[in-house]
């Protein structure tokens, strides 16, 4: 006589259910597959670096309406106060990086955006019209440069 509830009982016969369909699957591996499923693997794991490598952050560029407004070089830490329609962004460059501190925009989402310290992020004040975007040597790409 089993001690066990129905729901347990039911439970375990699940867990068995699944460890003899994973059994069962793996029994079809052949030597081939197991080297098809290791190349894979690391060939995703090697790729990783490269896929996500960023060029080194130069300078910012703060666009006003569309404008180059101001081209900021990362080295030298420094505070800038950009006019738009609403009022005053400011920008912060500290320890070669770069981000919004302050925006007169309703949302905030520059200021959320935080710190930029890779070639091609870029931060939007949309109703202020007012960008912040980090170059480098290289372009960098992603799914709007498409």
């Amino acid at each position: 006589m089993s001690s066990l509830s129905p729901a347990e009982n039911k439970a375990r016969r699940a867990k068995n259910a699944w460890r003899a369909a994973i059994v069962s699957a793996l029994a079809l591996f052949r030597p081939g597959d197991w080297l098809t499923l290791l190349a894979a693997s690391v060939f995703c794991v090697l790729s990783f670096p490269l896929a996500w490598n960023s060029a080194a952050a130069e300078k910012a560029v703060i666009r006003q309406n569309g404008r180059i407004f101001a081209e900021l070089n990362l080295s030298r830490d420094r505070r800038i106060n950009v006019p738009g329609p609403l009022g005053i962004t400011a920008i912060l460059v500290e320890k070669k990086r770069v981000r919004v501190v302050s925006d007169p925009g309703m949302h905030q989402y520059c200021v959320r955006q935080g710190w930029l310290e890779r070639a091609g992020e870029i931060a939007i004040c949309a109703p202020n019209e007012v960008s912040l975007q980090i170059t480098g040597r290289e372009e960098t790409y992603d799914s709007l440069s498409y």
